[in-house]
This record gives structure tokens, C-alpha cells and sequence, in this order.
């Protein structure tokens, strides 16, 4: 049986509102269990037993991060092929995701994020737009696909907001501060320059992209998860420093300065709280000193312990 991969590539799109990087992965992922089963003869993909057999073939040569997501995406195919009444029992039901292990992110202290931020100078052709990168990703929190997607018109010096597209194309606001917005306002005379220079060169130009690259055009992730590097280096913090270690930096000092787990999901575009929940392995002592101010039994027993001493 043919699989419905081009039907099932335009739902994620247009009903789903996947970006077109996830659809590709969901894609490869499946096309991997379609070549699974042409190895042998009389392999069927909706069979349980031939699933079984796929996923143990994955173990080994891939993370138990990497099965979950291939199994994520192989549970929404067989979803889709049920709404689509293509099959009437999902064979993925009785199978487990593989027990994952919590990793704790790394993240800079705010020392080594100054000093990052410190770190583009005159040696730099643009080192205005690579501080207004960097003070952008730690103001905001923002993904790296989120910053490169960027347009000027997302910004707001108005009110400080900045309209950040995350997965499954939902927009959310985010606050970008006063460092970032002054950070910005002198890297556009050269972003200005960029796009007159690409118009010269005689190609259309590129108005929209909040960041550009020496030839005028969109900055990718890349480029900037290796710009982020090469200061980072030049700082001398010594992890790999890398556009996601901002993310988690920017999660975990708002909760070291007391800002609810709430406020930060909405602020990273979690969907889930548990996501979020991961950046609290930092935050204990400080969980726990709200505690004992603010829960009635804790204060309780601080004020029995005061009358006594």
C-alpha cells in the first residue's frame, strides 16, 4: 500500500500550520519506516509486530530522544490516517516512548553573559549587528529560528514589544528591554547600508529581514550559531556557547530574580508547563526561601522560633 505522504505533507501545512523544516522531519521519518519495510518481503507498516520491529532497529544508532521524536511523528501519520478513515486501528497504541533522561541545560551566569555581550568590537565589520543579535536572543528568549525569521515591522520601540513566530506558527508578544532596543537602533544604519549596497549589486532587495548578512540578505542560524561561538571563544567562557544557552540563560535568571514559571512559558512559547519546568533545577534555594516567607505553617513556625530565641 502506497502511503499518503503528499496529503499527509499539506495537512501539517495548512491545517496544522507545521513550519516546513518540522513537515520535513515528520516526512524523513516516515519515508525511514517505508525503507524498513522494503527490506524484507511482507513487511506492513500498520502491522504492530513490524512497527516493534522497527523501533528496535532504531535503538543503537539513535539517542532515546531521537526514537521518542521519530515515534512522535510517526503517531501523529497514523492520527492523521485514522481521521482520514485510511485505517481503522492505530497499531502504534500498546507502544511505549522509551524512558528518556533528564539533562539539565547549560546556561552562562550573568557575568559570562555580559561579558558575551561585550565581546563584538572595532575588529568586527558588524559588530553592531552581532551585539543586537546577541542583546536580542538574552532580552528575549527566543529561539534562533525565531530571531532569523524576524521582520523589521515585528518590532515595536513603542511599546518594547517584539511579535516572535514560534512552532506551529503561533505568534506570541515579547518584551526585548531597553539594552536591546538601543542595540538595534545602532545597528540599522548599517542594516540601511546593506540593503542599498544588495540594490547596487542589481538584485532586488531585502526590506523585510530584521537581520542581514554581508550580502544584503536574511541571516540564518547558522551564521549566527557560529557568531555566537566565535565570541564566546573570544570571551574566554569555557562551554561551547551556542544561541540555545542564551534561551536557557535568559529562563533561568528570570526565575533566580523571581518571576513564575508561568510568566516564563509564556515568554519561551512552551506549550506545556513541563517544558518549562526544567529550568528550575537552579532555582531551588530560591523556591525555597519564597516558601518560607509566604506559606502559613513555614511563617508559623519561623514566628515560634523567634518567641523563643
Amino acid at each position: 500500500m502506497t502511503l499518503p505522504l503528499a496529503a499527509f505533507r499539506s495537512w501539517l501545512l495548512v491545517e496544522r500550520g507545521y513550519s516546513p523544516l518540522t513537515v520535513e522531519s515528520y516526512l524523513s521519518d516516515i519515508n525511514e519506516l517505508s525503507a524498513f519495510c522494503g527490506q524484507g518481503a511482507g513487511k506492513d507498516p500498520f502491522k504492530v509486530e513490524t512497527l516493534r520491529g522497527f523501533i528496535a532497529s532504531l535503538h543503537g544508532r539513535n539517542s532515546p530522544a531521537s526514537v521518542a521524536r521519530k515515534l512522535s511523528a510517526l503517531r501523529t501519520f497514523f492520527r492523521y490516517l485514522l481521521r482520514e478513515k485510511i485505517i481503522v486501528d492505530n497499531p502504534l497504541q500498546g507502544i511505549a516512548n522509551p524512558k528518556l533522561v533528564r539533562y539539565i541545560p547549560s546556561f552562562l551566569t550573568v557575568d559570562e553573559v555580559f561579558c558575551l555581550l561585550d565581546a563584538p568590537d572595532r575588529r568586527d565589520t558588524f559588530a553592531f549587528r552581532d551585539q543586537a543579535v546577541m542583546e536580542l536572543l538574552y532580552a528575549t528568549g527566543m529561539r534562533v529560528s525565531e530571531l532569523t525569521a524576524c521582520n523589521y515591522k515585528d518590532l515595536d520601540f513603542d511599546t518594547g514589544m517584539l511579535k516572535v513566530m514560534g512552532k506551529g506558527r503561533k505568534e506570541r508578544m515579547v518584551p526585548f528591554g531597553r539594552a536591546a532596543a538601543e542595540a538595534l537602533r545602532r545597528y540599522f544604519s548599517q542594516r540601511e547600508s546593506l540593503i542599498i549596497n544588495r540594490i547596487e549589486r542589481g538584485h532586488q532587495p531585502e526590506r523585510d529581514a530584521l537581520f542581514l548578512n554581508n550580502r544584503g540578505s536574511r541571516l540564518t542560524a547558522r551564521s549566527v550559531e557560529r557568531m555566537i561561538r566565535t565570541y564566546g571563544q573570544r570571551a574566554g567562557i569555557q562551554v561551547t556557547v551556542t544561541p540555545h544557552a542564551l534561551r536557557h540563560s535568559f529562563a533561568t535568571h528570570l526565575l533566580e530574580m523571581g518571576a513564575d514559571l508561568r510568566t516564563v512559558q509564556e515568554l519561551l512559547g512552551h506549550v506545556s508547563l513541563s517544558t518549562t519546568q526544567k529550568y528550575t533545577h537552579v532555582n531551588m534555594e530560591h523556591l525555597t526561601r519564597v516558601y518560607d516567607q509566604a506559606h502559613p505553617q513555614a511563617r508559623q513556625q519561623q514566628n515560634k522560633k523567634a518567641s523563643q530565641e
